[in-house]
């Protein structure tokens, strides 16, 4: 019994630290700077543009992977520059709160996306526009895009365009132009 009493007696003292040892680390983690920890570079956005930098490419027109088309008729189709860039603003909401294929966008620069789609419908409906932006394959690069997905992007190109007052004869030229491009884009 005088053991029992001993543990007791012991396991009811308040323990304190030995003067040797450190003090136990806490788990509050919450200010640590975790990109920072582990060099992730964060990128900031051009002031102007409110863009995030990439790394340098060539920019050419061969970058759009399509020649444009000839006249001003499909231009025209589009409503011009003002309805080529409402069409490619509703693109992208549509994409972004898509649940399918959303989580794509999550971490993307969606202004950057605007402008280069923008630049690249511009261009290939013979609007006037320069494309400035990457060719298809460095531009979805590791985004891991599906036949599924690309599916439902041009589910929501239609949709964009129907809205748009395209007329649908339009809307199957331009998805002529851009499908294939699809061997650059689906990567599994």
């Amino acid at each position: 019994m005088p053991f029992a009493l001993a543990l007791a007696l012991l396991a009811a003292q308040p323990v304190t630290p030995d003067a040797q040892e450190p003090p136990a680390a806490q788990d509050n983690f919450s200010g640590v700077d975790w990109e920072k920890e582990f060099g992730v570079e964060k990128k900031v956005a051009d002031p102007v543009t409110g863009e995030l930098p990439v790394d340098p490419y060539e920019q050419s027109p061969a970058n759009a992977e399509a020649a444009p088309f000839t006249g001003d008729s499909m231009a025209r189709a589009f409503g011009g520059r003002d309805g080529i860039r409402r069409i490619v603003d509703r693109l992208v909401m549509l994409n972004e709160s898509d649940p399918r294929i959303s989580a794509i966008f999550k971490n993307q620069d969606m202004v950057r996306l605007r402008r280069t789609l923008f630049e690249q419908f511009c261009f290939l409906l013979n609007a006037g526009c320069a494309y400035t932006g990457r060719d298809m394959t460095a531009a979805h690069k590791d985004l891991g895009i599906t036949r599924a997905d690309l599916n439902a992007l041009v589910e929501n190109l239609q949709q964009a365009m129907r809205e748009g007052q395209v007329p649908f004869a339009a809307q199957n030229r331009l998805l002529a132009k851009l499908a294939p491009m699809d061997r650059h884009i689906v990567e599994r």
